[in-house]
């Protein structure tokens, strides 16, 4: 699962980019993904950048701060699904959400500008 987002103008912006598979059953959501891996690209001098990666939330250094965040649906605890809290500059990126040992299902990608 692909999503390309565009931040612009002069000032870097925190987001919440999220890669969704087992919470999703919750919402009557079947064949989930059950361990998704997510990864967060972009472009530079024409090559492609890794930026920052996460399998499994709550591994995240900023998991309580994400988890925090009023609006998006919450994770459940203990879920692998995937979430990154991250400031970017102005640029082109690439959200890439894949099962893990290339596993399949139905994941979901969201990404939220934090105010």
């Amino acid at each position: 699962l692909i999503a390309g987002f565009i931040i612009s103008g002069n000032t870097p912006k925190t987001l919440l980019v999220r890669g969704v598979g087992p919470t999703l059953g919750g919402f009557g959501v079947g064949g989930t993904l059950a361990d998704p891996v997510m990864e967060l690209h972009t472009t530079i001098n024409g090559q492609d950048v890794l930026v920052a990666t996460n399998d499994n939330w709550e591994d995240e250094p900023n998991a309580a701060a994400a988890a925090a965040i009023p609006g998006p649906f919450p994770l459940n605890a203990g879920s692998k699904d995937a979430a990154l809290l991250i400031t970017l500059p102005a640029g082109a990126y690439t959200a890439q959400v894949a099962g893990a040992n290339q596993a399949t299902g139905n994941a979901l990608i969201e990404i939220y500008e934090i105010q």
